[in-house]
């Protein structure tokens, strides 16, 4: 009658256990999957780029606006390859301008963003320094007669939300 008795004590006892066990498993999936859904986690800006700036590429996209946007719209990086954007960093000469450079820690926040949000050159492909010389902007626009020459600052044309960095909006031409 012990024996059995003891049986049960231990059956119950593995019974809670494994409800305890069950019942953590599934509270951790759960928080795990709310952390890492990027729905979940990381807020849509107002910014009307097609990829979502995770949090930690928020302030890197910010500074690279407050740059890059007051003498000229600010271009989504996927437009240019990562070779480009990082010799446009680096370089104090600016397509016939003298800036300021940036200096660290701002162009390292700078520098993570554009080298994670544009592409990566082929290998036989020449760094382009124009936004027309992109394969990227040209597979963007595609059977798209662009103005000759091709001008940054013409990109409102087409897309009238450019001046916000808001390109996914685009004119009814």
């Amino acid at each position: 009658m012990i024996k059995h008795r003891n049986r049960r004590q231990i059956k119950g006892k593995s019974i809670g256990l494994l409800l305890v066990v069950l019942t953590w498993s599934l509270a951790m999936g759960w928080l795990i999957s709310f952390a890492t859904n990027v729905q979940g986690a990381t807020p849509v800006s107002e910014v009307g780029t097609v990829d979502v700036v995770a949090p930690q590429y928020q302030l890197g996209q910010e500074l690279y606006l407050e740059n890059c946007s007051t003498c000229h719209i600010a271009l989504p990086p996927a437009v240019l390859p990562t070779e480009t954007w990082k010799n446009l960093l680096q370089d104090s000469e600016h397509y016939g301008a003298q800036l300021k450079p940036l200096v660290d820690p701002p162009r390292i926040l700078v520098w993570r963003y554009l080298a994670t949000f544009s592409r990566l050159l082929q290998k036989d492909e020449q760094v382009p320094y124009r936004v027309n010389n992109s394969r990227y902007f040209k597979a963007l626009h595609p059977q798209v007669k662009l103005p000759r020459p091709v001008d940054i600052n013409s990109c409102v044309t087409c897309h009238p939300g450019a001046a916000d960095f808001n390109f996914r909006r685009l004119s009814s031409e």
